[in-house]
């Protein structure tokens, strides 16, 4: 696999960590933004989660493209069952990405509000898939072999 193979990994991993610090934050920017009440609150709110949006977009995009890099170095990898589900956890992570999206296009056109219970819960999301991802990663447990 050749020395490509580690620094496709350390890219990847690196723009992991940006993705996921965008993931751990924003949804807290949205716990603060909903029982805002004042327009200059409400709309510095929308400009920080926008332009986090945007950073953590772009970790996204380019760790799927070191991962992508690394499967075209190593493509025994998707024959392996740990790395399916890792796979399966991604595509999860893609669609609490867009959530966040959905969030932020609720949260700029909504008025206050005061219960931001449902948004507290959606906050924990991204640990779960951060353990998950990363214990598949580290551990390779075999399944049925």
């Amino acid at each position: 696999m050749g020395s490509y193979y580690l620094w496709l990994k350390g890219l990847h991993i690196a723009f992991m960590v940006t993705w996921f610090a965008g993931l751990f934050y924003l949804p807290r920017l949205f716990i603060y933004h909903a029982p805002a009440l004042d327009a200059p609150s409400r709309e510095r709110f929308g400009t920080m989660e926008y332009r986090l949006f945007v950073i953590m977009t772009l970790g996204a995009g380019l760790t799927a493209l070191f991962g992508i890099g690394m499967l075209l170095v190593n493509p025994a990898l998707l024959g392996q069952g740990w790395f399916q589900l890792k796979l399966l956890a991604v595509a999860g992570l893609a669609v609490y990405h867009y959530r966040c999206y959905r969030w932020i296009v609720v949260l700029r056109s909504a008025a206050a509000s005061q219960d931001t219970r449902w948004l507290r819960w959606f906050n924990e999301i991204p640990v779960i898939f951060l353990l998950g991802g990363v214990l598949l990663a580290v551990l390779k447990p075999s399944f049925g072999s």
